[in-house]
């Protein structure tokens, strides 16, 4: 993409601070006896050309404005999915802890909210490593946050930001982001668990190969019995043309054509399922089901 990391850097630092920050929003479903809750880490501020640059500019206009969508500047919620089924308490991803943006990185304050403290999280398994989802990994020592917890990423995922060529592969715009990856890869190098696309990782929780934003994103399906939701990560990033036109090219891909594809496929399985979703930067706490609309979808939150 075109917008350079200072660009990107500067269009945030830009924007005054009591804009860049959103309400602890939450939400919360029972899947048979365990209990799928969404805790805040606050918001990002992205310029819009982040996500719009590739798109077709005289269509995306329009949809914009339907959706009541500013084409300057975003606030996406960043949600994190905590599951807790009586025995495990599990993190899918850890936010951006404190060096990523001031709006950000208050994953700990939520967990409070929702009654855990770190020390009571017993796996964090990773959706991708981009940095609002994995820089929340270690302490103000550098050591990992979540000191009692079991760590899984994909071994796909993994191998791609392990890899000494990757910062220099990535492009200029995203090269710090495999710096702080692997920096903190580093940290859970000797206790990671591996998995692949298919695989039961945890009782009732099987991973699902959502390729496209990453090259190892994984989204992970959450059943017990007839009860199921999709925990999605950022295979589908935002409620507007995510939904509206999954076809079209977002600039927060790292892969735009495989990530169209990945997100197609998966709309249509979450309707065709009847999966209820937890998607990070969806609004209203991230919780909520997917319609279709003609040859098109629109996320509605739960409780909607």
């Amino acid at each position: 993409m075109s917008l350079s990391r200072r660009a990107f850097l500067s269009g945030c630092a830009a924007l005054p601070l009591s804009a860049q920050f959103s309400g602890f929003a939450m939400a919360e479903i029972s899947i048979g006896s365990g209990t799928l809750t969404t805790v805040s880490d606050g918001n990002l501020t992205l310029p819009g050309s982040f996500i719009f640059d590739p798109m077709p500019q005289d269509q995306l206009l329009p949809l914009l404005e339907k959706a009541g969508v500013s084409q300057e500047t975003l606030f996406p919620d960043c949600n994190v999915s905590l599951y807790r089924d009586g025995n495990n308490t599990i993190l899918f991803d850890v936010g951006s802890g404190p060096d990523f943006q001031p709006s950000a990185g208050k994953l700990v304050e939520g967990l409070e909210l929702a009654g855990v403290a770190p020390e009571d999280v017993t796996h964090v398994v990773f959706t991708h490593a981009h940095p609002d989802h994995i820089w929340g990994l270690l302490d103000e020592f550098d050591d990992p946050l979540f000191s009692e917890a079991s760590y899984m990423i994909g071994r796909a995922e993994w191998d791609y930001w392990w890899n000494p060529e990757t910062v220099d592969t990535i492009g200029e715009a995203r090269a710090a982001m495999a710096v702080g990856a692997k920096r903190r890869l580093e940290a859970i190098e000797d206790t990671v668990e591996f998995f692949s696309g298919g695989e039961e990782i945890l009782p009732g929780i099987r991973a699902v190969s959502t390729p496209g934003h990453t090259p190892g994103h994984t989204s992970f399906e959450i059943r017990r019995g007839s009860e199921a939701a999709l925990i999605i990560g950022d295979a589908i990033g935002n409620h507007h043309i995510a939904f509206m036109r999954p076809e079209w090219p977002s600039g927060s891909d790292q892969d735009v054509e495989v990530a169209a594809s990945t997100r197609i496929a998966l709309l249509d399985r979450i309707v065709a399922d009847d999966l209820k979703v937890a998607g990070f930067h969806l609004p209203g706490g991230g919780i909520g089901r997917v319609e279709r609309t003609g040859d098109a979808f629109r996320f509605l939150p739960e409780g909607s």
